[in-house]
């Protein structure tokens, strides 16, 4: 079964991430079983906060933050699918085999594929690829947890 697309404000409700920090701008699937697929979209614009210092005359979008996008997807995909958890936080505990393939510039739209390969109590793992025009610009396995967050 897939989830129709969700919007910026339905991606509020499932995040705790805002601007600058909020890398996913729509999702336009999410598979419930199965594959467990999610696909979501991020919208680069020449406006990022990080293309005034990455890099001013040649600006590309660090690939901290395609990973970072591609956290966020998976974190979205597994909220959705377990509305208990959406009052926990989602911690980034890994990244394994991270590729960068070509730069991501002003103007591209980042396409997020994340897939769920397994889950162990809190813990789970994804496989995740970030495309433009259908060619794959970034690629890594991800471990995320859910996590109980401490009141500041």
């Amino acid at each position: 079964m897939s989830k129709p697309p969700l919007g910026i404000h339905e991606i509020r409700k499932l995040l705790p991430h805002r601007y600058p920090m909020l890398l996913v701008d729509r999702v336009l699937e999410i598979e419930e079983a199965g594959d467990e697929l999610v696909v979501a979209e991020k919208l680069v614009s020449a406006n990022e906060p990080f293309f005034q210092g990455h890099f001013p005359e040649q600006p590309i979008m660090p690939g901290v933050l395609i990973i970072e996008a591609l956290a966020q997807t998976a974190g979205l995909g597994e909220r959705w699918r377990r509305p208990e958890t959406r009052s926990r936080g989602v911690a980034l505990v890994g990244v394994n085999r991270a590729r960068f393939r070509r730069p991501v510039l002003p103007g591209d739209t980042l396409t997020l594929r994340t897939t769920t390969r397994r889950r162990r109590g809190d813990l789970f793992v994804i496989n995740s690829v970030a495309q433009v025009l259908g060619d794959t610009v970034a690629e890594a396995e991800i471990m995320a947890a859910f996590v109980d967050w401490e009141p500041a």
